[in-house]
C-alpha cells in the first residue's frame, strides 16, 4: 500500500515537473516571439547594451541588431564578435549635414525594420531610429544620461529612460520617462575580468605612470573649442614628467592624423602610444594610474572603477557628471591653471582594489525593457 502511494506521489512530482517545463517551454516560445530592435549608434553604446543583449536573449528574446559606422563602433562590434546590420556612417560636425545623414541612414534603414518587424526598439539617443520608428509605428524607448543633448522637438521615442540623478525639471518630457539608479556604466563596468598583457601589448611593462587621454568630440553638437586648449594644456604638462607614458585615444581617423601632426616626434619615440586596434576600455582604465578625457562615458567608467579621472570637458556640465564632481569621484578642469594645479599625477595601486559588485541598474533597465515589450507593446504593427 505504501509503495502504491509512493508511486502515487512519483508520478504526482513527475507530472508536476514535466507541466513546469512545459510551461517555461511555453513562456519562451511566446517570448521567441517578441523582437527587440537595438541600434548602435555610438562607441559606448556597444559595451553599454553587451549585457541587455545576453540577458534578453537568454530571457528567449530575439534581438535584431544594426549599427552605424561611425567613431569605433564597427571595431568594437567585431571584437565583440555581434551579429550586426551596419548602416550610415557618420556625416561630420555641422548640424545641417548631420540631420541629412540621419534622414538617409533612415531612409536605409526603413525596409529592413519594416520586414523584421520588431516589437520594441531600444537605442541610447538614436534619432536615426525615433525617425524609423515614428514612421513605421514601432513603439521605442529612449535610453539617455545627458540631458542637454540637442532635442529632437516632436521627433521622440515613446518611453525614455533616464538616471535617477536627472531631476524631472531638466527633461524634455513629463511623461513616458522611467528611470534607473547610480550611472549607465555601472551596466557594465562589473563585468571587468582585468588583464594586464594590455599593458605587455601597448609596451607599456616598464612605465612609471601610465596617463589614459581621450581628446574631445570636435564634431558633437555640444563641443566647446576651449576643451581643445586643455587638451594641448595637458599634454603638454604631462610630456614634461619623464616618469609619465601617455595612452591617447583618438575618436576617429581624422582626429587621429591631426594629433599625429602636432605630437608626431613623442607618438614616435613611444612617449604617446596610440593603440594599433582597438582596445578593451575598461581594462586600460584599470591599468591606468588616472584618466583625462574630453568625453562623458570615460570619465564616468573611471568613476565606476575608482580610478582617478579628470574632465576637460566644456560643455554643458549634466546632472551625473555634476553629482560626479560633488562626490569627488570626478575633478572638473575649467581652464590651463585648473590643469597645471589640480592633475595629482601619482602611481596608482593596480590590482589591490576590487572591482565593486554589479548595482541595480541593469536588472532595474532589463525589468524596465520586459515590461515594455510584454505590457505595452500592442502587435497591432506586425
Amino acid at each position: 500500500m505504501a509503495l502504491l502511494v509512493d508511486q502515487e506521489k512519483s508520478t504526482v512530482a513527475r507530472r508536476s515537473e514535466e507541466g513546469a517545463e512545459k510551461s517555461i517551454e511555453k513562456s519562451a516560445r511566446a517570448k521567441s516571439r517578441r523582437k527587440i530592435w537595438i541600434d548602435l549608434e555610438n562607441t559606448p553604446h556597444v559595451p553599454f547594451f553587451l549585457p541587455i543583449i545576453e540577458l534578453l536573449k537568454k530571457q528567449g528574446y530575439e534581438v535584431l541588431l544594426t549599427a552605424r559606422d561611425s567613431y569605433q563602433v564597427c571595431e568594437m562590434v567585431q571584437f565583440h564578435h555581434l551579429a550586426c546590420k551596419v548602416v550610415g556612417s557618420h556625416w561630420g560636425k555641422h548640424r545641417f549635414f548631420k540631420a541629412v545623414g540621419t534622414c538617409w541612414r533612415a531612409i536605409r534603414l526603413l525596409p529592413l525594420i519594416a520586414k523584421e518587424k520588431p516589437d520594441l526598439a531600444v537605442a541610447h539617443g538614436s534619432r536615426t531610429q525615433t525617425l524609423c520608428c515614428t514612421l513605421l509605428g514601432v513603439p521605442s524607448v529612449s535610453i539617455f544620461d545627458y540631458e542637454f543633448a540637442a532635442s529632437t522637438g516632436f521627433l521622440r521615442a515613446k518611453w525614455a529612460f533616464v538616471p535617477e540623478l536627472i531631476p524631472d525639471s531638466r527633461l524634455h518630457r513629463k511623461k513616458g520617462v522611467m528611470k534607473y539608479p547610480g550611472l549607465k556604466e555601472d551596466v557594465y563596468a562589473s563585468r571587468l575580468r582585468p588583464d594586464s598583457s594590455l599593458k605587455k601589448d601597448l609596451g607599456l611593462d616598464e612605465a612609471g605612470v601610465v596617463v589614459t587621454v581621450r581628446p574631445p568630440a570636435t564634431e558633437a553638437h555640444y563641443h566647446n573649442p576651449e576643451a581643445e586648449v586643455l587638451l594641448d594644456a595637458t599634454l603638454n604638462l604631462l610630456i614634461g614628467r619623464p616618469d609619465v607614458r601617455i595612452v591617447l585615444l583618438p575618436r576617429n581617423k581624422k582626429q587621429e592624423n591631426a594629433l599625429r601632426k602636432v605630437w608626431g616626434i613623442l607618438i614616435a619615440n613611444g612617449k604617446i602610444v596610440i593603440p594599433k586596434t582597438v582596445v578593451d576600455g575598461l581594462n586600460l582604465i584599470w591599468f591606468s594610474d588616472l584618466v583625462i578625457s574630453g568625453g562623458g562615458t570615460m570619465n564616468r567608467e573611471a568613476a565606476a572603477l575608482g580610478v582617478p579621472v579628470y574632465s576637460i570637458f566644456r560643455g554643458r556640465i549634466g546632472a551625473v557628471d555634476r553629482y560626479l564632481a560633488d562626490t569627488g569621484r570626478l575633478i572638473l578642469l575649467e581652464s590651463v591653471d585648473d590643469v597645471r594645479t589640480k592633475i595629482n599625477i601619482i602611481p596608482r595601486r593596480q590590482g589591490y582594489e576590487e572591482i565593486q559588485e554589479p548595482g541595480p541598474a541593469l536588472q532595474v533597465i532589463l525589468d524596465g525593457i520586459v515590461s515594455l515589450v510584454e505590457h505595452q507593446c500592442l502587435p497591432a504593427h506586425r
